[in-house]
């Protein structure tokens, strides 16, 4: 990264020399000379380039002199922009330019995307299961090679250093539905999701943690969820231990992304009006459908696990359905074209 803004910024000052000595050439003619401005340009344009051709008018001793000035000086001016030009186009650089310019365009239409700082192993896995779920992601990663391999794979990457203000505002925080900062460093952790929180009060703040003592800190600075993989994976196998079967029967069912069967949650804000305040049973007809509705989330925190279809439920709610991704698919058809009974 910092080779490439080397070599912009060496493609730019290559840019202001040459104008930089051209406009002093010509400036010095007409002041010297009493040339037009035309014929300055001309003069100053021929004389740094060399080529040879006669003066506009003869020169006088002054002129002569400041010629010869010109000359010495804008050698290495334009020795200097030849290389950097080469470099910028020959070496591809400017490609770099305009890839950063569509990629800031793609990624000012999003909305309600995910931002993931850090593609390590907690943040690749993070990612693919997000896209296992078609949901756009962003990632902010530090590391070039990195950066170049996700670019390849067609995913929006940010290369920089994800605790600074600018690359947040580059991936879209201000439009994004979620961020998950899984960088092994719990101060950066604490960073980011302290920036995230300022730029975006609703958005949802998932980080990850190393210490114990960092856990707290994370949730004060605006943290929604903490988590410690070296603890999740003790008790993830420890209870493979305990009860080996219901583990895997949960894994199978909650991360592995399959079509076989999935655990996923339904909103229910998209119930008509008319409906907002239903029974479970008015709405989910299991028979048909053949999901398995196996708890609720309440709008003030609370669950209910196993609700029955008596189950008073409002547009607040969240279902959790256990089924096929076919049959979660007509259930939330069934969900949007529901009608009141009459």
């Amino acid at each position: 990264m910092l080779y490439k803004f080397k070599a912009f910024t060496r493609f730019f000052l290559s840019l202001v020399f040459v104008t930089t000595v051209v406009i002093i050439g010509s400036v010095g003619y007409v002041v010297i000379e009493g040339y037009s401005w035309v014929e300055a340009f001309y003069m100053t344009v021929i004389t740094v380039s060399t080529v040879g051709f006669k003066e506009v008018q003869p020169l006088s001793d002054s002129g002569m002199i400041f010629t010869s000035i010109l000359i010495i000086s804008s050698i290495g001016a334009f020795a200097y922009s030849i290389s950097a030009l080469t470099t910028y186009f020959v070496d591809g650089e400017y490609r770099n330019t305009f890839k950063a310019a569509r990629l800031k365009k793609e990624i000012d239409k999003l909305n309600n995307h995910v931002i993931v700082c850090g593609y390590g192993r907690v943040g690749e896995m993070a990612v693919s299961e997000l896209k296992d779920h078609d949901t756009t992601v962003v990632i902010i990663e530090n590391d070039e090679s990195r950066c170049e391999l996700l670019r390849q794979q067609g995913i929006l990457v940010i290369q920089g250093d994800a605790t600074k203000d600018e690359n947040l505002e580059k991936a879209g925080v201000s439009n994004a539905k979620a961020l998950i900062s899984t960088m092994p460093v719990d101060s950066e952790n604490l960073y980011v999701i302290l920036s995230a929180r300022e730029k975006n009060s609703d958005i949802l703040l998932i980080s990850r943690a190393s210490q114990m003592n960092s856990v707290n800190k994370l949730r004060v600075a605006g943290a929604d969820n903490v988590i410690m993989p070296d603890k999740v994976g003790g008790a993830h196998m420890a209870s493979l231990v305990a009860m080996p079967d219901v583990v895997e029967f949960l894994d199978h069912i909650s991360i592995q992304g399959s079509d076989s069967i999935n655990l996923e949650e339904i909103c229910m804000e998209q119930l008509p009006a008319a409906m907002k305040k239903s029974k479970l049973g008015d709405i989910i007809e299991h028979n048909r459908v053949g999901v398995n509705v196996v708890g609720l989330k309440r709008s003030n925190g609370e669950y209910e696990i196993n609700p029955s279809p008596e189950t008073e439920i409002d547009g607040a709610c969240k279902l959790f359905v256990l089924g096929t991704s076919e049959q979660i698919r007509a259930l939330n058809r069934m969900i949007k074209h529901a009608q009141p009974n009459s």
